[in-house]
């Protein structure tokens, strides 16, 4: 179990983004409207599949990187919060 706290991946997309380059511009060159890729890049919204393919795309990364992220970020949240009792359903 991870013991810190990994950034969001919209924290790490934008030291990806080329230095001056304006969130309208990276949506457009995206496909994506500006108000989604800076709902991202401010960690209010999570990077989808689809997502990943565009910055696979757009930035010659992987896109199982930026999913991978993702998970890992939302893992980690949902352990911060406290757990339901589960009974584990095989011997």
């Amino acid at each position: 179990m991870d013991m810190f706290n990994p950034p969001h991946p919209g924290e790490v997309l934008r030291e990806y983004l080329p230095e001056g380059m304006q969130v309208t511009e990276a949506a457009q060159r995206l496909g994506v409207s500006r108000i989604t890729l800076s709902r991202v890049l401010n960690g209010r919204a999570a990077i989808s599949a689809d997502m990943a393919l565009r910055l696979e795309a757009a930035l010659g990364t992987s896109a199982a990187m930026w999913t991978g992220m993702q998970a890992d970020y939302d893992l980690w949240q949902a352990r911060q919060k406290p757990q339901p009792k589960v009974e584990r359903l095989v011997a």
